[in-house]
Formats: structure tokens, sequence, C-alpha cells
């Protein structure tokens, strides 16, 4: 079942609002200019292909490309604002298979979709659980330029 968005906001979602099979894509877009992707890398990732326009033509990407961290960094920014919920969020033990399936250029318009592809209580607390979900950064051309198997431990809205 594809979704837009929920339909609560975020302060007001627990782990019951996040059902298996919803497939959330949201409005929020960043879009990475030539200065974002120089900034990031000169204070994260040094590479030439990330920090020297002229160099990087010269490389295997055969132009500027931003960081995969500042991919995920943009990622995160839309995930925390659109789907993680406010007060019931208690973080995420980690993230599995995590891919760079595209190069992300200058100009690259970035948008995020979540699918969420479980639910679980946990065993131990009752007051949580852990959303697991299958997350895909998209630029303006519908193609999936990063991958990655999230989970978020929330909280119960009536915990018991």
């Amino acid at each position: 079942m594809s979704v837009r968005g929920f339909t609560a906001p975020r302060e007001d979602r627990y782990l019951e609002d996040y059902v298996p099979g919803m497939v959330f894509e949201f409005d929020e877009t960043v879009t990475l200019t030539e200065k974002d992707i120089l900034d990031f890398a000169a204070g994260y990732d040094p590479q030439v292909f990330h920090t020297d326009p002229v160099k990087a033509e010269e490389s295997i990407y055969k132009g500027l490309i931003a960081s995969g961290a500042h991919t995920i960094s943009v990622t995160f920014r839309i995930l925390v604002k659109n789907f993680l919920p406010g007060k019931a969020s208690f973080g995420s033990p980690g993230m599995d298979e995590l891919r760079w399936l595209k190069p992300v250029r200058p100009g690259d318009c970035l948008r995020l979709r979540v699918t969420i592809t479980d639910v679980q209580p946990s065993r131990s607390k009752n007051d949580r659980g852990t959303v697991f979900s299958f997350l895909e950064t998209v630029n303006q051309d519908d193609e999936v330029v990063m991958s990655f198997k999230g989970r978020a431990i929330m909280a119960k809205r009536h915990p018991g």
C-alpha cells in the first residue's frame, strides 16, 4: 500500500502507526549544489572526486560527485523530519546492507522512499518495539542512488 505521508503529525505517532507493507514517499526534497558537495567533502570526506571539480573530471566518475556520507546525511534529514516519530523515537541500533548505487552529482534533487517491512513488539520491554524498513534515496530521474535496511525503536502508544 503506497502512501504519500502519515495522517498523524510526528509528535502524535507511535509504534502502532507503522504498518508492514506501507510505502511512504515524502514531498520534501534536497537539491545538492556544487558548493554543498565541496563544503561537505572539505570537512568530512576530502577525496579528490568530492573536493576538486577539475581533478574529478579525470576520475572514474568523470565529474564531481557527493560523498556517500553526504548522501546519508541528506537522507537522515528527510527521515527524521518526515518518518520518525517525535517523542516516541528511541533511536536506532543500526542499519544493514548500505549500498551506494549511483553517483550523486551537483544539481541532483534527492527524496526518500521508505517501505515498512516488519514491526515487532519488544519481548523484554512492553513499552516499545522495532520498526524494520527498507529506505531508498531517489533522484529527480526516479533512480535509486542509495539504499539500506533500517531499524527504529519506538514507544508504544499504550504500553502493556
